[in-house]
């Protein structure tokens, strides 16, 4: 059996296919010239980078929820501090 390497532009053409499509994959796979399971391969190695970059995204966003939460503290202490401060005239 011939194997090639397939461009990665290919792959997610092809994974875009499978989920665009309502053709079963071993139809699908035919038509493109790959065997089923590699492009069932494929769609699992895609679903699990979209899953990789979602917990990033997620990781991210709490990170910097939490970095807001921070710097709002820090604000509000020296809003409270220069309240409490008397001004300086006669400069």
């Amino acid at each position: 059996m011939e194997t090639r390497q397939r461009s990665a532009e290919f792959r997610a053409d092809a994974v875009t296919l499978v989920r665009s499509s309502d053709r079963p994959v071993a139809q699908l796979a035919q038509d493109l010239g790959v065997h089923h399971e590699t492009l069932n391969q494929w769609v699992e190695a895609a679903e699990q980078a979209e899953a990789l970059t979602e917990s990033a995204k997620d990781a991210e966003i709490a990170q910097l929820r939490s970095q807001v939460q921070e710097l709002r503290s820090e604000r509000e202490i020296l809003l409270r501090a220069t309240k409490q401060r008397p001004r300086r005239t006669g400069w």
